[in-house]
């Protein structure tokens, strides 16, 4: 029954299938993901919903650090078998900021239809919650936010800065200044994310290739490049 489902969807136009995401209950739409034919299959057998992250270039399944999973209800294929429509028994909620829904940002105004939300730094952690910070900064006004202006002005004022954090940290380490060396490791480590957030990769496709090193000496890793 899994294969039959999966065979119904047209993957010759996109190995992308755009899934949007509703409450069963009170119908609110919550999200919109993408799903490639592996985390479709993983959604169809385990009736949990796994989405294929284009910013970390791998499968997740929601809910996997927060705790706020979906329990699929149902899954509908639209007529052009291209796009998939399911409903959610959502635990928690949907939006990474916290929110019941991603769509909760007026495109006229900009005004938020809701502005309470859950904390979610602890669920996510601060590096992530930096990250989607910065994402949000590219939005901003210059100048009120240094992100947004670092964004604004581009690769070589945002690179100028990881150059001279490196520096700065490089020093503090070899002034073997405990204190120094942790706000000069934070500052550098905030100008990293900026960067990456530039070139929207996100720190958990850094974090899979850390993971890929693991157990691999530095050698052979350093051997592997230069083939």
């Amino acid at each position: 029954m899994v294969q039959e489902a999966l065979d119904r969807v047209d993957w010759e136009k996109s190995e992308l299938l755009p899934v949007i995401v509703q409450d069963v209950k009170s119908r609110d739409v919550l999200m919109m993901a993408y799903m490639n034919r592996e985390a479709l299959q993983y959604s169809l057998e385990t009736g949990i919903a796994h989405y294929f992250s284009r910013s970390k270039q791998r499968i997740w399944k929601k809910g996997e650090r927060s705790g706020h999973t979906q329990a699929i209800q149902s899954f509908a294929l639209d007529c052009d078998q291209d796009t998939l429509l399911i409903q959610v028994k959502q635990e928690g909620v949907a939006c990474h900021t916290g929110r019941a829904s991603c769509f909760f940002t007026e495109l006229q105004s900009g005004k938020h239809r809701d502005n309470v939300a859950l904390d979610t730094s602890e669920m996510y952690g601060v590096i992530d919650t930096l990250y989607h910070t910065i994402q949000e900064r590219k939005h901003a006004d210059p100048a009120s936010s240094w992100t947004a202006k670092l964004l604004h002005q581009g690769d070589n004022a945002i690179l100028k800065k990881v150059v001279e954090e490196a520096g700065e940290f490089a020093f503090a380490c070899k002034d073997n200044d405990e204190h120094e060396i942790i706000y000069e490791c934070a500052d550098l480590t905030y100008h990293v994310l900026v960067a990456l957030g530039a070139k929207n990769i996100s720190p958990d496709r850094v974090e899979q290739e850390l993971a890929r090193r693991s157990g691999v000496s530095g050698i052979e890793e350093k051997h592997s490049r230069q083939q």
